[in-house]
C-alpha cells in the first residue's frame, strides 16, 4: 500500500484533475436530472460520469506505469496504462449505449415544458467552462515543450491541436474526451433552448443520441490507441530522426535495425549499428556511451537504450521508415 501511494505523485496530473471536476459536474448534472428529468441532461450525466471513471482509470494506471521493473516483471510496467484503459473503454461504451437508448425513447415521446429551463442552462453552463479549464490543462501539457512565445494567449489552442498526437497516452485521452465534454454540454444547451422556445420539443432527444453517438466516437479511438500500445507501437517519425542523426557519426557506417518504441509514456530504444571490425571494445564502449546519453538528453521519457554492434558489412542497409 505504501508503495501505491508513493507511485501516486507520479500520476498523469490533468487526468488526476479531469477524474476530480468531472466528478463534481457529473454530481450536480445528476442532481438537475433528478429534479428536472430532462433527457439531455441524462445524456451529459452519463457522460460526465464516462468521462470521470476514465479518467480516474488513468491516472491510476499512469501512475502504475512508472513502477521499477522486477524479477518476475524485466521489461518494466509501462503499457499497464494502456491495459487498463481498455477495461475502461467497457464502462463508457455501457454509458454510449444508454445515452443513445434514452435519446431514442425520448423523441417518440417528446413533449413541451419550459420547467426548470434556468435550472438547466445554469447546470450545463457551469458544466462548460469547468470541463473547458480541464480542456486547458490538457493543453498546457501538450505543448508544454515549445517555447513560450508559441504558446502565448489564444495561441495555445490551435498548438495543442497540431501537436496532440505527440501527447503522452494519457494527456491525449484527457484532450479527446474534454473536447468531447464541452462540445456536447454546448450542445446540450442548445437543444434545451430549442425545445423550450420551438415546436421541435424532440431537441433534446436528438442531441443526446448525438452525444451518445460521440461516445462512441472516443471509446473507439480510446481502444485503437491502447490496442497499439499494448502490442508495443513505434514512433516511425523519431526513428527516422534517429537514424539520420546516427549516420551524422563518423564512426558509425551503417545502421541493422532501430526501434523505438512506446511503453505507455516511456519510450524504449532499440538499435543495431555497423562499425568498422577493427575498432576497439574501448573505442566500441566510448560510441555506446556517447549514444545513450545524448538519446536521453534530447528525447523525453527515454527509459532504456540498447545498442548492439556488428561489423560492417559493406553493404548499405538503413532506409528512412515510412510513415
Amino acid at each position: 500500500m505504501r508503495e501505491l501511494i508513493g507511485l501516486l505523485k507520479f500520476g498523469s496530473q490533468s487526468a488526476l484533475w479531469a477524474a476530480i471536476i468531472n466528478t463534481v459536474v457529473a454530481i450536480i448534472k445528476t442532481a438537475a436530472y433528478l429534479i428536472t428529468g430532462n433527457v439531455a441532461m441524462f445524456a451529459e450525466m452519463m457522460h460526465s460520469f464516462g468521462d470521470a471513471a476514465n479518467q480516474f482509470f488513468v491516472f491510476i494506471g499512469s501512475a502504475l506505469s512508472k513502477k521499477e521493473p522486477t524479477e518476475r516483471f524485466p521489461g518494466g510496467f509501462g503499457r499497464l496504462v494502456n491495459l487498463v484503459l481498455l477495461g475502461a473503454v467497457l464502462v463508457v461504451g455501457v454509458l454510449a449505449y444508454e445515452t443513445i437508448v434514452e435519446g431514442i425513447h425520448h423523441i417518440s415521446n417528446a413533449t413541451h415544458s419550459e420547467d426548470w429551463f434556468w435550472l438547466n442552462i445554469g447546470v450545463l453552463g457551469t458544466a462548460a467552462i469547468l470541463e473547458a479549464f480541464v480542456l486547458y490543462k490538457a493543453m498546457k501539457e501538450i505543448t508544454e515543450h515549445l517555447p513560450k512565445e508559441q504558446i502565448s494567449g489564444f495561441k495555445i489552442i490551435p498548438m495543442s491541436y497540431k501537436h496532440a498526437k505527440e501527447a503522452k497516452p494519457a494527456t491525449k485521452l484527457v484532450f479527446l474526451e474534454d473536447n468531447v465534454a464541452v462540445g456536447g454540454a454546448l450542445l446540450a444547451l442548445v437543444a434545451i433552448v430549442i425545445s423550450t422556445y420551438t415546436p421541435f420539443h424532440s431537441a433534446t432527444g436528438y442531441a443526446s443520441i448525438l452525444i451518445g453517438i460521440s461516445l462512441v466516437v472516443v471509446v473507439g479511438r480510446i481502444f485503437l490507441d491502447n490496442a497499439a500500445g499494448v502490442l508495443g507501437v513505434a514512433d516511425l517519425n523519431l526513428q527516422a530522426r534517429i537514424g539520420t542523426k546516427l549516420m551524422e557519426h563518423p564512426h558509425i557506417q551503417d545502421i541493422q535495425d532501430l526501434h523505438a518504441i512506446k511503453e505507455g509514456d516511456s519510450l524504449h530504444i532499440e538499435l543495431r549499428v555497423e562499425v568498422d571490425s577493427s575498432m576497439t571494445i574501448e573505442e566500441a564502449d566510448d560510441i555506446r556511451d556517447y549514444i545513450e546519453e545524448k538519446l536521453k538528453e534530447n528525447i523525453k521519457n527515454v527509459t532504456d537504450v540498447i545498442i548492439e554492434f556488428d561489423e560492417d558489412d559493406g553493404k548499405a542497409t538503413w532506409t528512412k521508415p515510412q510513415e
